[in-house]
């Protein structure tokens, strides 16, 4: 059976760290604020940033979401698809984009739990 997983389902979450998503300043000043390689700055960010764009989106998505995340990281994707398309507000580059994704994966996780 061929998977079914899309990385472009990701990109459109972090599309909310894009500088063509550009309608609200505060957001961008503390995107950059945040060291996107510290992985406690990064939950922190995502917590204040990405947990309510995460559920804007309907509960199948969200699994969606979490499934297709889980699936590249266990296949070892590199994520380069998905970062190469965005050009985002952080002051540094992701270093280490599979740790930024497992991060990523574990705040959705928890969004999960909560919202439930």
């Amino acid at each position: 059976m061929k998977n079914s997983y899309n990385i472009e389902i990701v990109y459109g979450l972090l599309f909310v760290f894009d500088i063509e998503n550009t309608d609200n300043e505060e957001r961008e000043a503390l995107i950059a604020s945040k060291n996107v390689n510290d992985d406690k700055e990064l939950v922190e960010l995502f917590d204040l940033v990405l947990r309510s764009e995460f559920f804007a989106y309907k509960q199948k998505g969200r699994e969606m979401l979490v499934d297709t995340i889980a699936y590249f990281i266990n296949e070892n994707d590199n994520f380069d698809r998905v970062f190469e398309r965005m050009t985002t507000y952080f002051d540094d580059d992701v270093v280490d984009q599979s740790r930024f994704m497992k991060v990523l994966l574990g705040c959705l996780k928890r969004y999960q739990l909560e919202g439930s």
